[in-house]
């Protein structure tokens, strides 16, 4: 028999898998606890007995997804500004990265979510924000900051303004349409690449010691 402590972890986890699913296919109103435990292969009970309400599995899954986005966040500057030699090369491996990471149909449907029910669940959904991607802007400020020290950039006035500048030029297209049209309609192909790289052009026009031109 498997222990009462070992079971006890997987059952919260798989129902915090299936209630993603559920929340992010339904919205928060058209989710059903019902939903949640078939789908986790558990009892109604047992969904209640891990998660007070329906509102306490929102908030699970809400705040666990902001940790995850940071840090994965954080491991794209590390893989590509920490030790970097060249500001263009480097800013553009970042784009890349962001607009492959944060243009997933999961992403996308995830901050959908969170804006929809902002207003009924402003601490959370405010949370989420602050907690990920304001934090992440912030780290990504640091690392700005530090290439700007090692003299690839010029000095940076306000790093964390910086950061959202060059995350506004890189993500502030395919995100929107994405929040109008649907995950569904999808860059067409070199798209998101052209963009990364003519949205480095302009941020380095901005903060970069070489000529803007490539």
């Amino acid at each position: 028999m498997e222990p009462e402590e070992g079971r006890t972890p997987r059952k919260r986890r798989a129902i915090l898998a299936a209630a993603t699913e559920v929340f992010l296919s339904h919205g928060y109103l058209g989710a059903s606890m019902d939903e949640v435990a078939a789908k986790a292969g558990v009892s109604k009970q047992t969904v209640y007995k891990q998660f007070e309400n329906k509102e306490r599995l929102f908030a699970e899954i809400v705040l666990g997804t902001s940790d995850q986005l940071l840090d994965g966040l954080h491991q794209a500057y590390v893989d590509t500004l920490e030790g970097a030699v060249d500001a263009r090369e480097a800013l553009r491996a970042l784009a890349h990265r962001l607009l492959q990471s944060l243009t997933a149909d999961s992403v996308l449907q995830l901050r959908r979510l969170v804006i929809a029910e902002a207003d009924r669940f402003p601490e959370v959904c405010g949370a989420w924000f602050t907690s990920g991607f304001e934090k992440s802007l912030d780290a990504l400020g640091q690392a700005l900051t530090r290439l700007s020290d090692r003299g690839l950039l010029k000095q940076l006035d306000d790093p964390t303004l910086a950061a959202y500048q060059f995350a506004g030029l890189v993500m502030y297209k395919p995100m929107n349409r994405a929040m109008f049209a649907g995950t569904r309609q999808r860059p067409k192909p070199g798209e998101l690449e052209d963009l990364a790289d003519r949205a480095v052009d302009v941020f380095l026009a901005a903060y970069g010691l070489e000529s803007p031109a490539r």
